[in-house]
């Protein structure tokens, strides 16, 4: 089982990939670079996501980013979406190392709020605006599943 500079590597592979096929396929929102950095970026942090339920380099990243997007929350008066994100960071401690965050499905689902908590906070866009950086994310998430051996 490759360590977090494994994990990174993977994952920077995984966003490399998604990158080109962003602009390949020409994706209806416009391909800046600032986009392209987010999908390189959601796919590094779906990466490290599944071993945020042990001390590792991916939980200091991830506590670390939930604390400014609670933040962010909280500013902005959606105290509801603060507690969910909160109950939700909880989760992983529910848990044990290669338990639930290192399945199928907790790649699938743990990604959702990608899509979900920009539309009720701002109130306004569709799925498919935030559609590729939830895929970004799942793809991030499969290469750390794949390289743990999960997929073999």
């Amino acid at each position: 089982m490759p360590g977090y500079k494994g994990h990174i590597s993977g994952s920077m592979v995984a966003g490399g990939v998604t990158a080109a096929a962003a602009l390949i396929c020409g994706y209806h929102f416009a391909v800046t670079p600032a986009r392209v950095a987010g999908l390189v970026g959601f796919c590094l942090l779906g990466g490290l996501f599944p071993d945020v339920d042990t001390d590792s380099k991916g939980q200091n990243l991830f506590y670390s980013l939930l604390i400014v997007v609670d933040g962010v929350l909280i500013y902005y008066h959606q105290y509801t979406w603060a507690a969910w994100l909160g109950l939700c960071a909880m989760l992983p401690a529910l848990g044990h190392h290669r338990g639930w965050t290192h399945t199928w499905w907790a790649m699938i689902v743990t990604g959702v709020p990608i899509i979900v908590i920009p539309i009720a906070v701002l109130g306004r866009g569709i799925v498919a605006d935030y559609l590729p950086f939830y895929l970004a994310f799942t793809v991030g998430y499969f290469s750390h599943l794949l390289l743990d051996g999960k997929f073999a």
